[in-house]
């Protein structure tokens, strides 16, 4: 179940925000002092981490690209990555809820 929980949670951050053009992206995210895409950005990079714990491999940077409207991509590669790992529930369940965080954030 939290494999499905964290691919809605995923689609539906993916869904608020792919349409945003290059000003909605570097607003500020809400009561924070980064970007809206420093946020998504974050959580990229948080979502990857887990899927390379998970793999048993070494964490990577994300790389960081020219246009953050790439971020809900990068989001459902990491994501897609993440549940191909096989983690514990547990681990799913986190990551659907530190997306669902941000994407309240937003």
């Amino acid at each position: 179940m939290s494999a499905a929980e964290l691919d809605r949670a995923v689609g539906l951050l993916v869904r608020q925000v792919a349409h945003w053009e290059q000003p909605r992206w570097a607003a500020v995210a809400g009561g924070g002092n980064v970007s809206r895409a420093d946020l998504v950005h974050k959580l990229v990079q948080e979502v990857a981490d887990l899927a390379a714990d998970a793999e048993g491999g070494p964490r990577r940077d994300v790389p960081r690209l020219a246009q953050p409207m790439a971020l809900p991509d990068q989001l459902r590669v990491v994501a897609a990555d993440l549940v191909a790992a096989g983690p514990p529930e547990a681990v799913l369940a986190g990551a659907a809820v530190t997306v669902t965080a941000t994407r309240s954030a937003l």
